[in-house]
């Protein structure tokens, strides 16, 4: 908690901060009962610093080149955190892939998005990968994060149709609409304490949340 009562969360990027806007957004308007407290980027260009800072967010840039291995540049960043009294942490464009220093100190309220119906296309390159397989179907993914890249326990999917006409942009473009919708919905329910992790999977309301995560439609909100 911070000092107004309020769950804090620090959220992770390394680019435009397009979904770190939509929790800002979301902590604004009510929807997500919460405050961004900190915002980290690996990356000292990275747009999403100064959104932050706009917001009155504070942001600081820990660049990951500035470490001899991963694991010394992941417990930077769990120093941090730890300093700040994070109750979330939430990946959004973090594009480091994490070791078990950094997982381990967060397991079960770490969060990332991925821009594909997971388990389908882990990884990179999303959009152009379910074109090429012609799907007519696309779309986004919340999971908890865990030491198998993309592989964690899906909590929430959103869909989205894939066109004719569609080219991996439009798709992308489409597909983030959906993102900055459902990250602060399932960051809500973390806080709510209705959705947990435990070794045995990843519940909602007591009920095993389903392989690929609960579908989101407008009434979840």
């Amino acid at each position: 908690m911070n000092q107004r009562g309020l769950p804090c969360l620090a959220i992770l990027i390394s680019g435009r901060g397009t979904n770190l806007q939509a929790f800002i957004d979301a902590c604004a308007n009510g929807h997500l009962n919460a405050q961004v407290g900190l915002v980290i980027s690996n990356n000292p260009q990275a747009g999403g610093l100064q959104r932050a800072r706009d917001a009155g967010i504070p942001a600081r840039c820990i660049d990951h080149r500035d470490y001899h291995s991963r694991e010394e540049f992941d417990q930077a960043l769990v120093d941090v955190i730890d300093a700040n009294a994070v109750d979330l942490v939430v990946l959004a464009g973090f594009m480091r892939i994490l070791t078990p220093v950094f997982i381990t100190a967060f397991l079960g309220r770490l969060v990332n998005i991925h821009p594909s119906l997971l388990p389908l296309y882990p990884g990179l390159h999303t959009h152009q990968r379910a074109l090429d397989a012609g799907d007519t179907t696309a779309g986004t993914t919340v999971h908890f994060v865990t030491q198998e890249l993309d592989g964690g326990p899906p909590v929430l999917q959103a869909r989205v149709p894939v066109y004719t006409h569609d080219t991996a942009e439009s798709l992308a473009a489409r597909v983030a609409k959906e993102e900055h919708i459902i990250y602060p919905l399932a960051a809500q329910w973390l806080i709510e304490e209705r959705l947990v992790w435990t070794d045995t999977g990843a519940f909602f309301d007591g009920q095993r949340i389903p392989a690929t995560g609960i579908q989101y439609t407008a009434d979840l909100l």
